[in-house]
């Protein structure tokens, strides 16, 4: 029977040693497995897999672990799929398979094809992953690039793995940046008028990007927002510029395949004469988690929101934070904590109960208080994942790039795509973890070599299709889809070690997804992409130096047929990680 994910039936064949083990008096009744793993060990030369279950089970059962360790691995020595079985250390057990073993896995690939590796453990659990949430003044820089990335690849995982995913955009569109939007907007309305505006002062967006916005508004009104004040112009101009620059923005995604379900407005909370942001804060202090009272002064380095004076705060301490939070400013507005409270309340009440929020660097100091947030709102019933994404350092062939003519400050994501590609953009904004700083090199991005990740993966899978396009050529009636040779092929033939430890990758993407998917973290696949194509080019290598390993055997069609089954086992994962990222998987590279 083809084992679509080997490391969880043998995690269940471990755990039935176990069992055996109760049976049989040697571990209690009811005793807790939850702990027990398989896993690649750290040493390929340790064997396939290792699992820890005599080290987590001993305690309970009053057994030293390594004696533990001896009684399963007897029990795991008569399973059909194992072909060795060692105690190592103080109780580890580290198990080889079968040849047969990495067979089914194979067979198991090429039947699901594109649902390789897919799963229900999510139990479709409705999840909200909100991601890239810049502000709307202005078109999205190479930072915000990887935020959205990140957050549309992790969604992209968790759909896969069974979850219910709703991906977001939070506009904040309620904030002093917006105002100086508005005011940088009719600086350009000005010039559009004919008007000589001179250079833009200090503190106001300066970008060429806010021109068009100017000459939108000329075209609307004429002169007459010209001699308006500006508690007049200043709604107007504001509303026109954030619903131009939210075009832009949905475009830049676009560029990216990047297309949020929801774009919630902050100045929704407070629309309509409903207060949503005052109705949280009195939820909560409903429930004695608001109180007025004064801040000490913070240890070190002054804190933004301190002040000595007595307020409205958010006893966030009661769950985990280091110091209370306030709500309102001084002037009687809320503070930009209280509108993301109620923000987060607002996803709470469409039923989410896993939230995950991707935020850039600068924010990291701001995790404790919202997820004290959201656990008070739901009575610590709803869990709140913050992903950082930390900078990315723009180089070309190694020198820093300078700012953009086009926004004033920074390099554009659209500029970034143009130049490098979709595809480049967004692999390379997965190899590296999320919370590392990236080097982001325009040049070697476009390199063919092996040291540009996204072109050696890609090259896997044109590879591939070179192999069967070849092959065809060769026997001119094999058929158009490869998989169908899997039932018929003598896969007992693909014995060389090179060969075995290709399809030991592909066994290992089930789990590789289905980790990625638990730990929040897409760069898993990223990475595992690239030892499976490394594996993949290796063997094709060697295949040019020693002629029985090619793929192709002009004079053996049962041992081509057997390795052509084994190349699309590596092109249909190529194909799915792939797609996880967003990024193409090409039938031909030029």
């Amino acid at each position: 029977m083809p084992l679509d994910n080997i490391f969880a039936e043998m995690l269940e064949r471990v755990r039935a040693a176990n069992e055996a083990l109760i049976a049989a008096g040697v571990l209690p009744s009811g005793i807790d497995q939850s702990r027990v793993t398989v896993e690649p060990p750290r040493d390929a030369a340790h064997g396939d897999m290792a699992t820890n279950a005599a080290m987590v089970l001993a305690k309970d059962a009053s057994r030293k672990p390594r004696d533990l360790a001896e009684m399963i691995a007897e029990r795991l020595r008569a399973d059909t799929l194992v072909d060795r079985v060692e105690v190592a250390g103080p109780g580890f057990i580290n198990l080889t398979l079968r040849p047969a073993a990495w067979i089914d896995a194979l067979q198991a690939a090429l039947k699901l094809g594109g649902d390789y590796g897919r799963s229900d453990i999510g139990a479709d659990m409705p999840v909200n992953v909100e991601y890239v949430s810049a502000n709307p003044t202005g078109p999205m820089h190479i930072g915000h690039c990887r935020g959205a990335v990140f957050g549309d690849a992790l969604a992209n995982l968790l759909v896969f793995s069974g979850f219910k995913v709703t991906r977001e955009y939070y506009i904040n569109d309620a904030g002093v940046q917006v105002d100086l939007l508005a005011r940088s907007a009719f600086l350009r309305y000005r010039e559009a008028l004919g008007e000589n505006i001179g250079a833009i002062p200090e503190g106001l967006y300066p970008g060429d990007y806010l021109k068009p916005v100017g000459a939108a508004l000329a075209a609307e009104y004429g002169d007459s927002l010209a001699k308006q004040s500006e508690v007049s112009w200043l709604p107007l101009v504001r509303d026109k510029a954030v619903v131009m620059m939210m075009a832009m923005i949905r475009a830049d995604l676009a560029a990216l395949n990047v297309k949020p379900d929801v774009f919630f407005s902050e100045r929704s909370l407070i629309w309509g004469g409903e207060d949503q942001v005052g109705a949280t804060i009195e939820s909560l202090r409903q429930r004695g988690y608001v109180y007025e009272g004064r801040l000490p002064p913070p240890k070190g380095a002054p804190a933004d929101d301190w002040e000595d004076r007595e307020q409205m705060l958010f006893r966030s301490t009661a769950f985990g934070d280091d110091v209370d939070r306030p709500l309102k400013k001084s002037d009687g507005s809320y503070t930009y904590f209280a509108s993301d409270i109620a923000y987060h309340r607002s996803k709470l009440e469409r039923g989410f109960r896993e939230l995950i929020d991707v935020w850039g660097a600068d924010h990291a100091g701001y995790i404790k208080r919202m997820q004290a947030a959201v656990a008070a709102l739901s009575d610590r019933s709803a869990g709140l994942d913050v992903k950082v994404v930390q900078l990315v350092k723009l180089l070309r062939a190694g020198e820093p790039v300078k700012m953009s003519k086009r926004a004033g400050e920074f390099v554009t994501l659209r500029e970034v795509v143009d130049e490098v590609g979709r595809d480049a953009v967004r692999f390379m904004m997965l190899f590296r973890k999320n919370d590392a700083v990236l080097d982001f090199d325009l040049v070697k991005v476009l390199e063919q070599s092996r040291d540009n990740p996204v072109f050696y993966v890609q090259y896997g899978h044109a590879r591939a299709q070179s192999v069967f396009r070849n092959a065809r050529a060769a026997f001119a009636d094999l058929p158009q889809d490869i998989a169908q040779l899997t039932g018929a092929a003598d896969l007992a033939r693909l014995s060389d070690p090179a060969e075995l430890a290709l399809m030991r990758q592909i066994a290992l993407y089930p789990r590789v997804v289905a980790s990625a998917a638990a730990a929040h973290e897409p760069h898993r696949i990223a990475f595992y992409l690239f030892d499976l194509a490394s594996e993949f080019h290796a063997l094709w290598t060697l295949g040019n130096a020693s002629p029985h390993l090619r793929f192709i055997i002009q004079n053996d069609r049962q041992l081509t047929e057997a390795r052509l089954v084994l190349v699309q086992g590596v092109a249909t994962v190529l194909a799915s990680g792939l797609a996880l990222l967003g990024v193409e998987a090409p039938n031909e590279m030029r």
